[in-house]
C-alpha cells in the first residue's frame, strides 16, 4: 500500500478539523462537499473506510505520535550486535 507523506497527512487533518470546527456539515453545499472530499482523501491516504479510523491512522503515522515506541531502535541494535558477532568470527 502506498503511504502518504506525513506533511500531507498533517495538512489533511488540519483541513478536516477546520471544516468540522466551522460546522461544514450544516453549512453551504460547497463546504459540505469540501468536507466530504477531505474525508475521502484521508480514508484513501490511510487505507481505511471510516473517517474516525482514518484520523486515528493518520495521527498514528505522524512523527512523534508514539515517542515511547523504541521497536526500531531495538531492531537496529540487534542488527548491530549481529554484525559485530559476524565480524569477530
Amino acid at each position: 500500500m502506498l503511504m502518504a507523506h506525513p506533511a500531507v497527512l498533517k495538512d489533511l487533518i488540519a483541513q478536516y478539523e477546520a471544516l468540522t470546527l466551522l460546522g461544514a456539515e450544516e453549512s453551504t453545499p460547497q463546504a459540505r462537499q469540501r468536507l466530504a472530499d477531505v474525508s475521502y482523501t484521508l480514508c484513501v491516504a490511510t487505507g481505511t473506510r471510516d473517517i474516525d479510523m482514518a484520523l486515528i491512522a493518520a495521527r498514528h503515522r505522524l512523527s512523534g505520535a508514539r515517542p515511547e515506541d523504541d521497536s526500531l531502535l531495538q531492531t537496529s541494535a540487534s542488527a548491530s550486535a549481529s554484525a559485530e558477532q559476524v565480524a569477530t568470527v
